[in-house]
């Protein structure tokens, strides 16, 4: 049994190609096109697994759609768990526009799942005996509000630490019902928490905050072009981002992430772990559509923004 344990309540298989031009009406052709297994919690065990790590990934999945993903994990070597729902695991695309650069992106919202679906996902967390649990991803459609912070309260009831990455009820839900170790939540979503625009001091306050009022002992917040912070009870640090030649920023948060938690299993700092999820973040950016990040791309970048 891996050290990690990774949820995904709402999987999807992304799509992603490209295209010299996208308009309306007229037919778009592609290129390149990709199809991978996607979802916060899976992306994350895919990014511990190509650091060399292991993670089990347990995830609800449904249809024709959930089939081809255990197909998907199973040819990347992830050890995974299918909780069987009635409902179409979703399908989400992007396309990448050649001549200006950007990116299109359209996301389902999902099927809908019945609580009595969700339960086996709860008895999953409760059996494993991994250090960590990490929920990840958006909540589907029919999912209490407070079924992240449910699995965070059997999480650590056994002495495991909860971490999540999610946005909206169920992140805030969470945060007012349970205690996180770790919340990375990117900008715009601490602003949609807060329920305000933020400046970065603004954020720095915030998520500190957070810390102040025990609903995580860890708050990473993901900034794009202005880098990272990472506030706990010892105060903020604020990285600036790691330049590289941005190809596609998909895949760029769970990257963050997964190199986080990966470097914590391994007994790293949490500095430490944050100045590699810092690099794993970079890195996913370099690479093209839907693709994740590349272990020497990491280390490289981690090596040339100081890390040891």
């Amino acid at each position: 049994m891996a050290e990690i344990l990774t949820v995904t309540l709402n999987p999807t298989i992304d799509i992603s190609s490209e295209a010299e031009v996208v308009r309306p009406t007229r037919k778009t052709r592609t290129v390149d096109t990709r199809q991978s297994p996607g979802g916060g919690g899976i992306n994350v065990a895919r990014v511990i697994a190509a650091l060399g790590g292991q993670a089990d990934a347990v995830y609800l999945a449904g249809g024709e759609i959930g089939a081809l993903l255990d197909r998907l994990l199973t040819s990347e070597g992830i050890h995974h768990q299918h909780i069987a729902i009635a409902g179409q695991t979703r399908i989400g695309y992007m396309v990448r526009e050649r001549s200006t650069g950007l990116e299109y992106r359209f996301v389902p919202a999902g099927p809908t799942v019945d609580s009595h679906e969700l339960q086996p996902c709860f008895q999953a967390v409760e059996s494993h005996r991994g250090r960590y649990v990490v929920a990840s991803g958006s909540l589907p459609q029919g999912v209490p509000a407070d079924a992240y912070a449910r699995i965070a309260h059997i999480a650590t009831a056994r002495a495991a630490r909860f971490v999540l990455d999610s946005s909206g009820i169920g992140l805030q839900a969470t945060l007012e019902k349970s205690k996180a170790f770790l919340v990375k939540p990117s900008f715009g979503e601490l602003e949609h928490l807060v329920g305000r625009t933020l400046s970065q001091a603004d954020a720095s306050e915030a998520a500190a905050g957070i810390v102040a009022r025990g609903a995580a002992e860890y708050v990473a917040v993901t900034m794009g072009a202005d880098g990272a912070l990472l506030a706990s009870s010892a105060g903020v640090i604020h990285l600036p981002a790691i330049h590289v030649r941005v190809r596609s920023t998909v895949g760029t948060g769970d990257s963050f992430l997964g190199a986080m938690i990966w470097a914590l299993s391994e007994n790293k700092t949490p500095e430490a772990a944050f100045r590699l999820g810092l690099a794993a973040g970079a890195a996913a950016a370099m690479t093209p559509g839907n693709r994740l990040c590349q272990r020497d791309d990491v280390f490289e970048l981690y090596r040339r923004a100081g890390g040891t």
